[in-house]
């Protein structure tokens, strides 16, 4: 007897229904899969066949085969051992067809028929919305994953036995219990996503790269900082979250889709309400940067998607790792490319970076710094000109002066400049509004000249930095997207000679340090 039973798989950040197909019938005792199952699908039969023995279920000798529809799609994980259970005992008679009409499968199953979490839950069951599921059957641990997707009925069962006792319309009380625990946790999660941990007012003094990380903020520019060891450019840094806007509902699923894919949504049994914020050692791989596997994890860099990807000891990064950024800066997604397929992530993020000036830290201050100018240059050439290119805004950190350690001051809080922040978004979301533009950062040559329009004044200006700095058309745009949204904090409907003084200032660096 043939049944059919949907589950589902992830392939990068969308999602596939998976009909498993289960037939039961006379031959030679046999327990097949096909379907492209990689080695944790195939080491189902093992598991399915002893929990099916110890919770009661007696297989007799038949030929039993298992087919992952659609077969041309590579299948991995342990989220099928559920489903497969299940379609063996339908294709028995043991649970009636109808009872699996509509109802969507996932879990790993233990020897004793426990039912054990899985990973990518949120974004399957978002896709099986999609496509008319009523209802679905989770490990206990997973429902209130589940739950995050209000248009389907998510029922928790803690081991095999439930899920067959709920399947054949028994009350199970259990469930009862962790849809309550759930409702609450829910609602718990979709609070404030303020953390009082880190704030703007712990940073004494600094006031240059503090400016420098609003502005940043507010028009979503890359922010690069210089300076020696010390003067606070990691404090600063993860700091930077805390003064962006909340995450949106949509947003706040849509980061934790990606958690849920690499298993980290589990560790914290709640929905991602803070910006990520992620800083990798300078060691790190490029696969392990840009996503790994043979169906392909996030990496680091999809992790950071809506919030902030901190890279500190710039320097220190291999170039070819740095430069696997150049695509996602401008594609705000990345494609991995494998034989299986190519699969895509988003990763739409604000990258910091901080380096020292020098190999020693402390260049152009002679009085401690001995590195040769070869030595400076070749330090500083270990960054490739294309991520440079993408810096919008480069500022230089200070050494901090006795009376700003010593002394003292009330500093302002993350939560009046994440207002400001707020009211400048606004402006460009208005200002936006009908394109695919979001922030000013985004802007090209073209966007650039329609909403960045300069006075007679300021065009002069501008005219002069133009000489004076020896500016390419690049360098030239960006001062005027970072004076744009230095505007826009402002209030200021114009783009005063002001703005542009401030975002020129942001550009001089380049020149003191050689960068292009």
């Amino acid at each position: 007897m043939l049944s059919t039973i949907t589950s589902g798989a992830v392939y990068g950040i969308r999602s596939c229904m998976i009909q498993v197909e289960v037939d039961v019938s006379p031959g030679l005792p046999c327990f097949q899969m096909v379907g492209l199952p990689g080695s944790a699908v195939r080491e189902a039969r093992e598991r399915v066949k002893v929990a099916l023995k110890n919770v009661g279920v007696k297989i007799p000798p038949m030929c039993i085969n298992v087919n992952l529809s659609p077969a041309d799609l590579p299948k991995s994980g342990t989220m099928f051992d559920l489903p497969v259970a299940v379609g063996i005992m339908t294709a028995l008679s043991l649970i009636p067809k109808e009872a699996i009409e509509d109802t969507l499968l996932l879990g790993e199953l233990g020897l004793s028929g426990e039912l054990k979490p899985v990973r990518g839950v949120l974004p399957i069951l978002q896709e099986s919305v999609k496509q008319g599921i009523k209802r679905c059957i989770l490990p206990t641990e997973n429902v209130w994953e589940g739950r995050l997707v209000e248009a389907i009925e998510s029922v928790g069962a803690a081991g095999l036995n439930e899920a067959i006792a709920y399947l054949m319309g028994k009350d199970v009380s259990e469930d009862k219990k962790s849809r309550e625990t759930t409702a609450v946790f829910d609602t718990a999660t979709l609070q404030s996503c303020k953390d009082d941990r880190l704030d703007f007012a712990d940073i004494n003094g600094q006031e240059g790269i503090k400016r420098a990380a609003e502005v940043a903020a507010a028009g979503f520019h890359h922010l690069l900082m210089i300076g020696p060891p010390g003067s606070g450019k990691t404090m600063l840094a993860r700091r930077i979250p805390t003064i962006l806007p909340p995450l949106s509902r949509e947003e706040s699923l849509e980061v934790s889709a990606i958690y849920s894919i690499s298993g980290l949504l589990q560790q914290t049994h709640s929905l991602t309400t803070i910006r990520p914020y992620q800083s990798p050692h300078h060691t790190i791989t490029g696969q392990a940067l840009a996503g790994s596997g043979r169906i392909p994890t996030p990496g680091i860099i999809s992790l950071a998607h809506r919030g902030v990807l901190f890279l500190d000891e710039l320097t220190e990064f291999k170039r070819e790792t740095l430069d696997i950024l150049r695509q996602p800066l401008e594609d705000k997604q990345i494609q991995i490319a494998r034989s299986s397929g190519t699969y895509v992530y988003p990763a739409d993020f604000i990258l910091v970076g901080a380096l020292n000036p020098c190999p020693c830290g402390y260049y152009p201050d002679r009085n401690k710094c001995c590195c040769t100018s070869n030595e400076i240059r070749r330090y500083l050439g270990k960054i490739s000109g294309p991520i440079l290119d993408r810096m919008d805004i480069c500022v230089e950190a200070q050494i901090m002066d006795f009376q700003d350690i010593a002394v003292p001051r009330e500093a302002e809080r993350s939560a009046v400049i994440r207002e400001r922040v707020i009211a400048a978004r606004e402006v460009q979301k208005v200002r936006f509004a009908g394109t695919k533009l979001c922030f000013n950062g985004e802007m090209g040559a073209g966007e650039v000249e329609k909403y960045c329009r300069l006075g007679e004044k300021e065009r002069k200006f501008m005219e002069k930095v133009y000489q004076n700095l020896q500016l390419s058309a690049r360098g030239y745009h960006k001062i005027l997207k970072v004076a744009r949204t230095i505007a826009d904090l402002a209030g200021s409907e114009q783009i005063r000679e002001i703005h542009l003084s401030e975002a020129v200032c942001y550009r001089q660096i380049n020149q003191k340090y050689r960068f292009g």
